[in-house]
């Protein structure tokens, strides 16, 4: 089956939220409250079991990438960004998940069987953005479903339903990486320089996201790791070199214990 996900382009992004409410309402995702962080109008801070997506508010200097410490309303800029589960094309979660809770979808996506989640938590520091999360009392880990049940139904993901400017796309993923393709050469042909694309290129360290996304600055200013790599990649090669200790030291305990003439 083809091969479905979103592409988030962030700069028409205007924070309002209601990709936030409608993955709650239609997930059934617990209230964060209102807890306003710090100086900024971000009540969730980041994603989590509670949060499968988050729109970040990131306040620059006008001209510079380093937070105002001081700056003046007038001498601020803001970014805004919905982000969500990555559905890496290498996932980590699933390499690790001992009970095959996580798995991919028909339609290429990574989900978890909460009724199979024995909340042994491997996934949380396998997944190298910090998505998945454990519940608390619950025991089990949450994430980002990209909607599977509204998928199999033919309907569109509830984020991206609930989207009023389209910042959030869903559709084949090969489809959204030449529609973000081409709203990058415009935005590069419009003078913003900085545009770019995060997480379209097959070719990166987790073979390209199920979501990807269109930044406006550099990754590390939106909190997004600028090179992320799947977390198992070097698994094969530990399990090898174990073997080959344990063959080894095996046969040393055997040439020891063998009768001496």
């Amino acid at each position: 089956m083809t091969r479905m996900g979103f592409f988030t382009d962030t700069s028409i992004c205007i924070g309002c939220k209601a990709c936030e409410v409608a993955c709650k309402e239609w997930n059934d995702v617990p209230d964060d409250g209102l807890d306003f962080l710090a100086m900024s109008y971000d009540n969730t801070g980041g994603l989590g079991a509670d949060t499968w997506r988050h729109v970040a508010f990131i306040e620059l200097p006008r001209g510079g990438s380093a937070v105002p410490s001081d700056a003046g309303q007038a001498g601020v800029r803001w970014l805004m960004s919905s982000d969500v589960c990555k559905h890496c094309t290498h996932a980590a979660c699933l390499d690790v998940c001992p009970t095959g809770a996580l798995f991919r979808t028909e339609f290429d996506t990574v989900v978890v069987q909460q009724d199979v989640c024995n909340g042994c938590g491997y996934c949380v520091p396998a997944c190298p953005f910090g998505v998945i999360d454990k519940r608390e009392p619950d025991g089990r880990v949450w994430k980002c479903t990209l909607c599977h049940d509204r998928l199999k139904a033919d309907m569109t993901p509830a984020c991206a339903q609930a989207c009023p400017t389209e910042s959030i796309q869903f559709g084949p993923l090969e489809d959204l990486r030449a529609r973000a393709a081409g709203r990058l050469g415009a935005l590069r042909e419009a003078g913003v320089a900085e545009a770019r694309l995060y997480g379209a290129d097959e070719h990166d360290g987790v073979g390209g996201f199920g979501a990807f996304f269109l930044l406006l600055e550099e990754p590390g200013v939106y909190g997004l790791p600028p090179d992320p790599v799947v977390t198992t990649r070097d698994l094969p090669r530990m399990w090898r070199a174990a073997a080959g200790a344990a063959l080894a030291l095996g046969g040393a305990v055997a040439a020891a214990c063998l009768p001496r003439r």
